[in-house]
């Protein structure tokens, strides 16, 4: 069946379709934090986050089919739901931070940032770091280094060095602001000038670095003193996931001047929104104009709703608390000698292992362990510059026994996975 949907898939998606795993799973059911694939066998979830709230919520889809059993169009019309979404996000959000389009994708949703960013400051120099993602737009794939745009990135894009606690340890944020900096120098040197950086506040895709809460000070002093804005991508940390904080960057500790939203916050059904001050909002309405079909559709806010009530109903912010200190206790209580560092913020974990005292990524070590485990019943993947650190991501309800499961299953496939020699 594998060799036969792998076939399909080649012949009808094309080259080069990325999947995970040697042997690609086939999940044809999920609900809470598991997945069974079409041989019966289930999977404890330890990796998705777009299940934001768990797979197949009923309230979430309940939602979605009432909605969708009502009306369906685009803001062109009036209707509530989209208001009434709005009105419930934003009231969630501090810096003035009080308005918001919606999209369909993350992608779109931070290639709508880039733009504000460019329409307050009359610039397009922009920063990001140099092993991030931050969508697949022309635009926001240029900020990514893992596949450089044909011709080489445009001249108004600067990737400053990510940060790496383990190689290079930056407690204070200073090296990563002296980045910044001259990266803006350079910017206004070449008569291109700056118009604002764009991070995920948790570092998600860089590996989840170890950071503290004020390690951006630094830099965003550097930003607001060269008239740069702030574009926070909250699509992976937000909506709770962090434990402490509903926001990702009310616990780096900095201020924002757009929030980008995406995947988790319907819980899986194709939405993201743009967020940020009027004078952002205005800046961008009037230099561009904008119109999305689909994004704020009454079935998007349906969900969207569903999706934040269920957040409190369940207490799913307390539960990634909870849940995040167990689990970096358990992690922190493993030993294996490759693994050089554990680190993780809210339901964000990661365990980096090397070949030497050098930091050696032990690139071919976490691949095998990652089939190990998958082998075991467990989802979960790689990350990092070399795909040497082991991620772990699970929806909210992902609980203190999951946890247990999870980490009971990844000490014995330390100790089954060979090391390379």
């Amino acid at each position: 069946m594998t060799k036969t949907l792998t076939a399909r898939r080649a012949r009808l998606m094309g080259p080069n379709v990325p999947t995970f795993y040697r042997t690609p799973i086939h999940i044809v059911r999920g609900q809470g934090v598991h997945l069974w694939d079409a041989g019966g066998k289930q999977y404890l979830d330890c990796y998705n986050n777009v299940p934001h709230v768990g797979h197949c919520h009923p309230a979430v889809i309940k939602a979605i089919a009432g909605q969708a059993a009502i009306l369906n169009t685009h803001t062109r019309y009036h209707h509530d739901l989209v208001l009434d979404y709005i009105e419930q996000l934003t009231a969630r959000l501090n810096h003035g931070i009080s308005q918001c389009i919606m999209t369909c994708t993350g992608s779109e949703a931070n290639d709508i940032a880039l733009r504000m960013a460019q329409a307050v400051t009359g610039k397009i120099g922009v920063i990001a770091t140099d092993n991030t993602y931050h969508g697949n737009t022309a635009a926001t794939s240029a900020l990514s280094s893992r596949r450089p745009p044909i011709g080489g990135y445009p001249s108004h894009v600067r990737l400053v060095p990510a940060p790496d606690s383990l190689r290079n340890p930056d407690p204070d944020g200073a090296i990563l602001a002296g980045h910044i900096q001259a990266a803006i120098d350079d910017l206004n040197a070449k008569g291109i000038g700056f118009s604002g950086m764009m991070l995920c506040p948790a570092f998600a895709n860089e590996g989840i670095p170890t950071v503290a809460p004020g390690f951006f000070a630094k830099a965003e002093a550097v930003i607001r003193n060269a008239g740069g804005l702030i574009l926070c991508d909250e699509v992976q940390p937000g909506f709770g996931r962090m434990g402490s904080h509903f926001w990702g960057h009310d616990w780096l500790g900095l201020t924002p001047d757009v929030v980008t939203v995406g995947k988790p916050m319907a819980n899986g059904h194709p939405v993201a929104a743009v967020l940020a001050r009027p004078d952002v909002m205005a800046a961008f309405r009037n230099a561009f104009g904008y119109f999305n079909t689909f994004g704020g559709n009454p079935v998007s806010a349906a969900a969207c709703l569903a999706t934040l009530q269920v957040i409190d109903d369940e207490a799913l912010q307390a539960n990634a608390a909870k849940t995040s200190a167990y689990v970096m206790d358990r992690l922190r209580a493993l030993s294996h000698p490759l693994l050089a560092e554990v680190r993780g913020v809210g339901m964000f974990f990661g365990a980096e292992f090397v070949t030497d005292a050098d930091n050696t990524p032990a690139t071919a070590f976490v691949e095998d362990l990652v089939e190990v485990m998958v082998a075991k019943g467990f989802i979960l993947n790689r990350i990092g510059r070399a795909g040497n650190t082991l991620k772990i991501r699970p929806p909210l309800p992902f609980n203190t026994d999951h946890a247990d499961q999870l980490v009971d299953a990844l000490q014995d496939a330390l100790r089954s996975t060979p090391v390379p020699a």
